[in-house]
């Protein structure tokens, strides 16, 4: 099992730290991060909590998903790894407003 877990449907309020204080009641926490909108530096709702074993990982998970903290049911599992993207978004290579089916205005 992977130790890095996904904390999901945070509040805007939870820091890095509450995480880390949260998740230590199941092990040891190597590290803690909410992700933020890079532009606003505003909260986007989830973040990833590494734990140093596989056994804290579990108890953190049988722990604390479906738990409350800040006031929301939150969602705690295996974060997936992140996979690279393979060529542009399908919206992005359409080359501008479809519609019409090839039929101009007279």
């Amino acid at each position: 099992m992977n130790k890095n877990l996904y904390v999901g449907n945070l509040s805007q309020k939870v820091t890095d730290d509450d995480l880390r204080k949260n998740f230590s009641e199941a092990g040891t926490v190597v590290s803690a991060a909410i992700i933020k909108d890079k532009f606003s530096g505003v909260s986007r709702g989830f973040g990833f909590v590494e734990m140093e074993t596989e056994e804290g990982a579990q108890e953190a998970i049988k722990k604390f998903n479906g738990g409350d903290l800040d006031g929301k049911t939150i969602t705690v599992n295996e974060a997936r790894p992140k996979t690279e993207s393979s060529g542009p978004r399908r919206d992005q290579d359409r080359g501008g407003r479809g519609g019409g089916g090839g039929r101009g205005r007279y």
